[in-house]
């Protein structure tokens, strides 16, 4: 159940778009150093998954307290996360939806210069590292002994992601292209996080 929950929280906040996304998407639909970029972006959320994990749930334990407020603090974020991804359902942008007619193959670009680039939109984002290390820390403490199960799911969630999203960007193109499949997908999002939420909630 842990790593179900960690799946599905780790996918929740990998797919909301932003740079990185586009950035892999750009890449995918360019055929240009996909694998490069996925073990890049995949790798990045294993070690910031598991500080986060392994800092605040040796902290946890030390005060059980903070239990309480991983559950009311996490709630609350993921109500709001929720909320930014019902207005993009509602008004989604268009510079998001630009990327999908994005079809034509992009002319190579040097190896390393793709790898910074991926560095940087992972490492340099401060999103990042409220989502991923502490969000996903603090959640993964309130499972207990299971935390690291959670963290499991969260990191395959990663992997699934990054991996579809850049071997698979071709043929999501057509279906990227059009702005009602980023507003269901948002529309999905928002759900799955007011769920999270509501479960964060009840055991607190």
């Amino acid at each position: 159940m842990s790593l179900l929950a960690g799946l599905g929280l780790g996918l929740s906040l990998i797919i909301a778009i932003g740079a990185q996304n586009v950035f892999v998407l750009r890449q995918g639909l360019a055929r240009s150093h996909v694998a490069l970029v996925v073990v890049i972006c995949a790798v990045s959320d294993a070690i910031l998954i598991a500080a986060g994990v392994a800092g605040l749930g040796a902290l946890v334990e030390s005060k059980p307290w903070l239990v309480t407020a991983a559950r009311v603090g996490g709630a609350a974020f993921l109500l709001g996360y929720g909320a930014l991804a019902a207005r993009r359902a509602w008004k989604p942008q268009s510079e998001s939806l630009d990327v999908a007619s994005d079809s034509a193959p992009r002319a190579r670009t040097a190896a390393w210069g793709v790898a910074v680039t991926a560095l940087a939109l992972t490492w340099l984002n401060p999103h990042v590292y409220l989502d991923t290390v502490f969000l996903l820390g603090s959640i993964a403490a309130t499972h207990g002994d299971e935390r690291w199960l959670f963290a499991a799911g969260a990191m395959v969630g990663s992997v699934v992601w990054f991996t579809g999203l850049g071997y698979g960007a071709r043929l999501l193109s057509r279906w990227l292209s059009r702005p009602s499949a980023w507003r269901w997908l948002d529309g999905g999002i928002a759900v799955v996080m007011v769920v999270l939420a509501i479960q964060l909630l009840r055991g607190a």
